[in-house]
């Protein structure tokens, strides 16, 4: 591993080229969101792939947060209780926004406008809240995402 990449605790995908950071404590439910929005992107027909589960290899390239899987877990992403499944993967990936799930009793109804995290690159990514309980969590996401555009004026 090259010095400028920092080994960080998050699951990584990519839908549709859009690339998703799920971050939060240990046992907080990031593999298993990530693996909802997995399955759910896969029965719209969209292009869906993991790139690490439970730590990703990150560096900043060109302003952009970019993620790299170690190759002893290619492939991998453990479903806490159930075990560890095998999943359609990619090296790498340009990440655009972070999510963090959340339990749905412990939810604001409306969370904090304008959410970024900082990451230890030195970027920061917009961050999006999902409840766990969700029936749809991609969907959730992508309409939320969609309005992060509006209010930029994208």
């Amino acid at each position: 591993m090259s010095a400028d990449r920092i080994n960080y605790h998050a699951t990584a995908i990519v839908i549709d080229e859009t690339g998703m950071l799920f971050v939060g404590p240990s046992g907080s439910g990031k593999s298993e969101l990530a693996f909802s929005f997995l399955t759910e992107a896969q029965r719209c027909g969209l292009p869906a792939a993991l790139v690490a589960d439970d730590q990703v290899l990150m560096s900043s390239q060109d302003g952009h947060v970019f993620v790299e899987r170690p190759e002893s877990i290619a492939g991998l992403l453990e479903l806490r209780g159930s075990g560890i499944v095998e999943l359609q993967s990619i090296r790498s990936a340009t990440i655009d926004y972070a999510i963090t799930p959340v339990a749905h009793p412990q939810s604001p109804r409306l969370p904090p406008e304008n959410e970024w995290l900082d990451l230890p690159t030195g970027n920061r990514l917009p961050l999006i809240r999902i409840p766990l309980s969700s029936i749809t969590p991609y969907g959730k996401f992508a309409a939320l995402a969609q309005n992060l555009f509006k209010a930029k004026g994208k």
